[in-house]
């Protein structure tokens, strides 16, 4: 072990580990941490945004350890683990001398750098894809039968890590085609596969919500220039940080020598080429390049070792990004050290402010599965989002999360109301309102199916109860919301229906019911889809039906 690792390399790396517990214990979370949380509550096979397992990790910090700490353990282990692994994947043996400089090179990756204390699916994803070309790596000199089943259980955990992982196992697979006539290879696909099975069944029994809404429910907005294609190439300058000319200039320079270093360059560029044609249809976000950090330190780590004046630069403006990294994870903790707010900032005294004006009943938020799960974590009050036809669908529309406060007192806050029984005030200086309802009953789980006619204009729509009671028809109103091309609401209006079994009062458990509609005239100019909603006892209406092209 001590010729691979340097004595240095232990002492940095345990200064390194050290800071990352101090941060997470420190540092409140931001928003999709305490919605993972959310998730860790009720262990799943799958959930509506990601698979599994930052659920999992939240999981197992929580068996340790309490509050933010108890949230992000993990991922202070996941992060020291992949500069390990990151440190093992290079052969030069140069490399012993340079211990400080591949610290300062890694840790100026400001994603991967806020990713060592954070939760986050991306961090599961940094960790086992550096994991993953360590044993392709291996698998190349040795194709032995530890080696196989390792890259399977590997490539099944990459997916339950995030479902952009596919990208990253089919670039280093298209880097060596004739892996499709290897056995052993064929061996750790079919691994992964039956380990990932049991997330196969979850999407099937969960309709593939999942898949649906990222590929066809999510809004999306006109295409912007600045905002998707550059921004795009913004985000992959972002994600490196200060050394991004020197990484990026070092892969550009590098040179494939062997069957990894090819895999290294497929997964860089397949990654980059994938979404860039992506940025042509939607704004690519920052993370979902993220796995190109790996290959990208590797290259530029090996790199500097050849170059001394890269390897000067990069030590000095490597020192520059340390100072200015840890001055921003200092103000992560402490606001008044940047006027500017951040999602770790003054999250307990908003949610102890508003505990204390409901007197500590269930909360329901309006379109908000962040602020619902962000109060719950530092309250303890159950919380959940109420998801209407403004909004999408997450967690709380899938789970079980309404039947925590039917037929309880709560608490309505929406930042939409102009006044209410109580209000609060964030950080950044929203006025929420909120109101009392006495005995609070929702219904977001009821189906509507629609049916284009043949001929004439009538639709048929069906309504089905999953729930295991009757639903009183009397409480439902139905209403219709058209959508422009990007599946932007613009206009909302009510829908008469006609009850093709009027004498029913009743829409029994597990049962249809069975209506007739034709679509209301729409001011809005050339709308592209429709979707039928339910508004239930005077709430807005749900998100009952599945947006429909207007043909």
């Amino acid at each position: 072990m001590s010729q691979k690792f340097p004595r240095l390399f232990f002492i940095l790396l345990a200064v390194l580990f050290a800071l990352n517990l101090l941060q997470a214990s420190f540092t409140e979370l931001i928003y999709d941490e305490a919605y993972y949380w959310y998730y860790a509550q009720d262990m799943a096979w799958g959930y509506f945004d990601h698979p599994p397992m930052v659920a999992f990790l939240i999981k197992l910090s929580s068996l340790l350890f309490n509050g933010e700490l108890g949230v992000r353990l993990m991922s202070t282990l996941l992060s020291a683990g992949t500069y390990v692994l990151l440190w093992l994947l290079i052969d030069n043996p140069k490399k012993k001398d340079y211990v400080v400089h591949f610290f300062l090179l890694v840790f100026s990756f400001t994603l991967m750098n806020a990713y060592g204390f954070l939760t986050l699916p991306d961090t599961a994803l940094l960790f086992f894809t550096a994991l993953f070309l360590w044993l392709y790596k291996c698998f190349l000199k040795d194709e032995g039968i530890t080696t196989t089943v390792g890259l399977g259980l590997v490539m099944a955990a990459l997916m339950y890590s995030k479902y952009h992982a596919v990208l990253v196992i089919l670039f280093v697979f298209l880097s060596n085609y004739r892996l499709i006539f290897n056995k052993k290879a064929w061996l750790a696909v079919i691994l992964a596969v039956i380990c990932y099975m049991p997330h196969f069944v979850w999407l099937y029994q969960n309709d593939f919500v999942s898949i649906t809404f990222h590929l066809y429910e999510r809004p999306n907005q006109a295409y912007k220039f600045d905002e998707f294609t550059l921004g795009f190439f913004l985000n992959n300058i972002v994600i490196i940080g200060l050394l991004f000319y020197w990484v990026y200039s070092a892969f550009f320079k590098f040179k494939a020598t062997d069957k990894f270093s090819k895999a290294l360059i497929y997964l860089v560029y397949g990654i980059l080429i994938f979404f860039f044609i992506s940025s042509f249809n939607r704004r690519v976000q920052a993370q979902w390049t993220i796995a190109i950090s790996i290959p990208l330190a590797i290259i530029a780590f090996n790199h500097l070792l050849q170059n001394a004046s890269s390897r000067k630069w990069i030590y000095r403006i490597g020192i520059v990004s340390l100072v200015l990294l840890m001055y921003a994870r200092a103000w992560m903790i402490y606001q008044p050290l940047f006027p500017m707010f951040f999602e770790t900032h003054g999250n307990k005294e908003w949610t102890e402010e508003l505990k204390s004006k409901s007197g500590g009943i269930p909360v329901i938020f309006e379109n908000s599965y962040r602020r619902s799960s962000m109060y719950e974590f530092y309250s303890g009050v159950p919380a959940i989002s109420l998801n209407n036809f403004m909004y999408r669908k997450n967690q709380y529309s899938i789970d079980g999360s309404e039947e925590r406060v039917r037929g309880e007192k709560v608490l309505y806050v929406s930042q939409y109301r102009k006044s209410g029984d109580i209000s609060y005030m964030h950080l950044d200086s929203t006025v929420f309102h909120g109101i009392y309802i006495d005995d609070f009953q929702s219904y977001r789980k009821l189906e509507c199916i629609v049916e284009k006619p043949e001929t004439g204009i009538k639709h048929s729509l069906k309504v089905y109860n999953p729930y295991p009671f009757d639903v009183p028809l009397e409480q439902l109103k139905y209403t219709i919301s058209y959508s422009n091309e990007h599946k932007q609401v613009k206009q909302m209006l009510s829908l008469k229906v006609e009850n093709t079994a009027p004498q029913q009062s009743l829409l029994k458990s597990k049962d249809t019911i069975s209506y007739n509609f034709e679509l209301p005239l729409s001011t809005m100019e050339n709308p592209s889809y429709f979707r039928i909603g339910i508004s239930e006892n005077n709430l807005p209406p749900g998100l009952n039906g599945k947006p429909i092209k207007i043909e």
